[in-house]
């Protein structure tokens, strides 16, 4: 069913629709079908070789077998969302940029500590 491209501009918007689904679902049981195959592959290599699986993995649980359930992430103190982080530094050049202080710094910031400027004399004050 591989359609040329004039094939292909003749179609209708629902025969388009209808071959991507097929395409799509072929794909899926390919990607499905070559996972099994390999993972049987590894299963035999790993038994002649006389070693399990999670062994293989450094003792992991293979990937989509259970898991410890992760810890939610923190949104700051009693789960309250965190705030903006006020500007602690301004280029002295242009005012309209700033630095929190946190992070990479800023290429100006960095061009001012190389040409001999403290983060001092960069303070907002």
């Amino acid at each position: 069913m591989l359609l040329t491209k004039s094939q292909l501009s003749k179609a209708s918007d629902k025969e388009l629709q209808q071959a991507a689904a097929a395409v799509k679902a072929e794909l899926v049981r390919r990607e499905s079908s070559n996972k099994a195959e390999l993972l049987k592959k590894v299963k035999k290599l790993a038994a002649e070789a006389g070693v399990s699986i999670s062994d293989l993995l450094g003792g992991k649980p293979a990937r989509g077998s259970a898991k410890a359930p992760r810890a939610p992430k923190k949104a700051g103190a009693a789960g309250k969302p965190r705030g903006k982080v006020p500007a602690k530094y301004r280029n002295p050049a242009n005012a309209a940029q700033t630095w929190t202080g946190r992070g990479r710094q800023p290429l100006w910031v960095a061009e001012a500590v190389g040409a001999g400027k403290s983060l001092d004399a960069l303070l907002i004050k």
